[in-house]
């Protein structure tokens, strides 16, 4: 009887798990032992046992080849560098996370969308938590996303939101936040992760049953992930992220998942006062043309996902007036930069950057983070030294290793053919560069001491050595 009464209480007793991870404990605690997440451990009742008996198909299952694939053709948004992250557009049904730091332009790009998306056979409900229907009137005055098929409404009480749906009958809705919208039978506050479960998982199933598709605005946290449970990330079908520096007027909207498409797509966005406005060629922003050669400058050619982009990296080194020198960076990584002045240094002997103030940076707010850009930093920061423009129309594209060999890096032809196209005559590249483009002169280095032969002999502080050159490919 003992016994029986010890496993009854065991039974009854309330047990605890972590929302993210699925971690379960006897007690509640702040902090997820396993998965080391704040607030995710909720109590939850003990497992009853059940049987879920078989029931009616809604369906018959096809095979996979007969089964129609034409409801699923996915539509322009109007924003081509939209598009080309979604890979293609939005496909009915298809529910979309757009996340991003407060004030980057995510409810300007959307409610841009929103516009261009409505038209007399298909309705967008734009329904806004965060502001009044006048203040998003206002925005949309001027960036000029006026349209007569674009339904506002701000509501944020989902039961009112999935009633607009039933009186609007749109073909996209855009959902501005899903952090300010509750549903009045679940506790807890707006933003909070039970809410924000719930009012996905409502509007997820309302757009798989009506074939609408559904852009949801999210927010960040402070080290930049989405808040909110990590089930909402596994319910959407993709996974957008805004970035951009509030300063700068470049934007990048990055495919982190995508079930329609590839995730390795960037698209490109200019944010200015009438708007934002998509890039097809960006590499303008990230340049500066000048009539002669200034030293410490290098251009190099990143990938951002598929796409190439031209980005001059520039250097200035002074003389320091404090015993510890400064090192500052600005779009560059402070490690990569530090590594390089190692490497030009004990491989280049290059001696005079110890004890000067070294300042790097890229322009046009471009973050620089692959290392591609090795050699177009190291090049810079030996221009700066010794006050020796580079040659002009050069681009510099090559990992360098500790050791100071350049390595090779992906993508080489596509950086090469990008850097033709703006007119770039001359490029310096690791070994076995593949097909070169007609006109353009490709020089292999193996190592920097080839590197900086490109500075001028009479001032170049390292051995001259001979550089490999690679014939233009033939028309």
């Amino acid at each position: 009887m003992a016994a029986r009464t010890a496993r009854s209480s065991a039974k009854d007793r309330p047990s605890y798990r972590c929302t993210e991870c699925g971690w379960t404990t006897a007690k509640w605690l702040g902090r997820c032992p396993e998965c080391q997440a704040w607030g995710t451990v909720e109590e939850m009742g003990a497992p009853a046992v059940r049987t879920t008996a078989a029931g009616r198909v809604s369906t018959a299952a096809l095979p996979i080849a007969q089964v129609d694939g034409r409801t699923a053709t996915a539509r322009s948004t109007g924003v081509d560098e939209l598009d080309r992250v979604l890979g293609g557009g939005l496909v009915p049904g298809a529910v979309v996370l757009l996340a991003g730091e407060p004030g980057v332009g995510k409810s300007t790009l959307l409610l841009d969308v929103a516009a261009k998306a409505s038209s007399d056979t298909h309705r967008t409900l734009y329904v806004t938590g965060e502001e009044s229907a006048s203040q998003v009137r206002l925005r949309a005055d001027r960036i000029k996303a006026l349209s007569d098929h674009l339904y506002l409404a701000a509501e944020t009480d989902l039961s009112a939101v999935l009633g607009h749906l039933d009186a609007v009958k749109p073909s996209l809705l855009v959902l501005d936040s899903v952090q300010t919208v509750a549903s009045p039978e679940i506790d807890g506050a707006p933003g909070g992760m039970a809410q924000v479960r719930e009012v996905a998982g409502a509007l997820i199933r309302a757009s798989k049953e009506r074939g609408m598709a559904t852009l949801l605005v999210g927010h960040v946290t402070k080290d930049g992930a989405i808040a909110g449970p990590r089930l909402l990330e596994h319910l959407v079908d993709v996974v957008l992220s805004f970035e951009g520096d509030r300063h700068a007027r470049l934007r990048l909207v990055r495919g982190v998942k995508n079930r329609y498409g590839a995730t390795d797509e960037v698209g490109c966005f200019e944010l200015h006062d009438e708007g934002i406005t998509g890039l097809a060629d960006p590499s303008g922003l990230f340049l500066t043309r000048r009539a002669e050669a200034v030293p410490g400058t290098c251009l190099t050619v990143t990938l951002e996902g598929k796409r190439p982009l031209v980005a001059e990296v520039q250097a200035l080194t002074v003389d320091s007036q404090i015993p510890s020198p400064r090192r500052t960076t600005s779009g560059l990584e402070t490690s990569r930069v530090s590594m390089m002045l190692a490497v030009l240094e004990q491989r280049g002997r290059i001696t005079a950057l110890g004890k000067r103030d070294i300042y790097s940076a890229t322009v046009g707010g471009v973050k620089l983070t692959e290392p591609a850009a090795d050699l177009a930093i190291a090049l810079a920061l030996a221009s700066a030294a010794s006050d020796v423009p580079l040659p002009k129309n050069l681009v510099a594209i090559g990992e360098v290793g500790l050791a100071g060999e350049v390595r090779r890096v992906t993508g080489v032809q596509r950086r090469l053919a990008e850097a033709h196209r703006l007119g770039f005559t001359h490029a310096l590249v690791p070994a076995d560069p593949g097909k070169v483009p007609p006109g353009m002169k490709v020089t292999e280095v193996a190592d920097m001491g080839d590197a900086l032969r490109v500075l001028p002999r009479g001032r170049s502080r390292t051995p001259a050595r001979e550089a490999k050159e690679r014939p233009a490919a033939a028309e």
